[in-house]
């Protein structure tokens, strides 16, 4: 049996081409693979990107969006779902993706994105889950963001046994490989957290 993959990425249409090709390649791998995907329910960007490449590939789809995004026409919902959950908020929505993924994989994105990348991340930290933690870096998307990390870690700010709660990923096989391989974290705590 498959397994549940979140996939998290940006839902902006006005993105190079090269990037919508790497997410649509990332669903059709997860399809191929036999894995489910889970998403936040958008239709453009990468989301819908991934959404259409895991479609066609015939996965499972599970679509998670607040009812305002709806509501107030804040983004086109993708309408091909398997299943499409409306949330009362950002925080169920999370919290919904978090609870049916048995992975996650960040794909390029904005302020959303990172937001659902360091709150998975900072869930593992804190032992909430031992799911695995994939970043696509698509043609060196989040080189930056990893220097930064490192940086922080190197002045103390991140344990550097945090680094390795997540793994990153050139391309969409590697990226779904990693997912499938691995998993927690092997450290406690208090061995990830000082305060």
């Amino acid at each position: 049996m498959g397994l549940r993959i979140c996939v998290y990425g940006a839902a902006s249409p006005s993105i190079d081409e090269k990037y919508i090709a790497a997410a649509e390649a990332l669903g059709g791998v997860l399809a191929d693979r036999g894995h489910s995907m889970v998403f936040g329910a958008g239709a453009r960007g990468l989301m819908g990107a991934a959404a259409r490449g895991a479609k066609r590939g015939g996965a499972r789809i599970h679509g998670i969006i607040p009812t305002f995004f709806k509501e107030e026409d804040i983004e086109a919902i993708y309408t091909e779902c398997d299943e499409l959950t409306f949330t009362e908020d950002m925080r169920e929505r999370k919290r919904l993706m978090e609870e049916n993924a048995d992975a996650f994989i960040i794909m390029p994105g904005g302020i959303g994105t990172y937001e659902e990348f360091f709150e998975i991340l900072t869930l593992k930290q804190l032992g909430r889950h031992k799911k695995p933690i994939v970043i696509y870096n698509a043609f060196g998307y989040y080189d930056g963001i990893i220097d930064s990390m490192r940086a922080s870690s190197a002045e103390g700010f991140i344990m550097k046994e945090c680094l390795t709660l997540f793994v990153c990923a050139d391309s969409a096989e590697d990226a779904v490989t990693l997912a499938e391989e691995t998993g927690g974290c092997g450290y406690s705590v208090s061995e990830l957290k000082e305060g």
